[in-house]
């Protein structure tokens, strides 16, 4: 486990931030602590700086995770966020978009949002920003990226895309072999 070089910190930062903006700050100084981010097996953890002093006794090939999992660096060292990063992302979320609940499941099974699925959409939202899904009793669901812009969702006929799917809560149960 080691700390992230400055070109994956700044790849990590950019792809945090089209979800949560300038919130990234409230993620590190916390006030229950110091919480930092770490590179283990082309995975990127999250965790207070007590549990990293910690996991400096387990030796690198016996560690399998620690903290929370918040994405992983692809062969081309793109970032790709998981959902285990939801529960850290949500309350920080500049942009949301609400599901209706017959649109929740489809949502849920990995398929994208549609209009006639759209329940409510954060003003301002431009095209291709980064928004937390919910349900519309603010339940955050997973994260998208928004195919269109607000202005735009409100004339687009009701079977065209309006949200991207990313991550969602259902990957739990659809790929808990490789979720580490």
């Amino acid at each position: 486990m080691r700390p992230l070089t400055d070109e994956e910190t700044k790849t990590m930062f950019e792809k945090l931030s089209k979800y949560i903006g300038e919130n990234i700050k409230l993620l590190i100084d916390r006030p229950d602590g110091t919480y930092c981010f770490r590179l283990h097996n082309d995975r990127v953890y999250y965790m207070s700086e007590k549990i990293l002093k910690l996991a400096t006794n387990i030796s690198r090939d016996k560690l399998v995770s620690v903290g929370t999992c918040f994405g992983k660096f692809t062969k081309t060292q793109k970032f790709r966020l998981h959902i285990t990063a939801l529960d850290f992302l949500a309350p920080y979320a500049k942009f949301k978009v609400w599901v209706k609940p017959g649109s929740e499941q489809s949502f849920l099974y990995g398929n994208h949002i549609m209009k006639s699925g759209l329940g409510r959409i954060t003003e301002n939202t431009a095209q291709y920003q980064g928004v937390v899904v919910y349900s519309m009793a603010d339940v955050p669901l997973g994260f998208g990226v928004a195919a269109k812009t607000t202005q735009e969702c409100r004339k687009v006929d009701p079977m065209s895309i309006v949200v991207f799917h990313q991550a969602d809560i259902g990957e739990y149960i659809r790929s808990e072999d490789t979720l580490t």
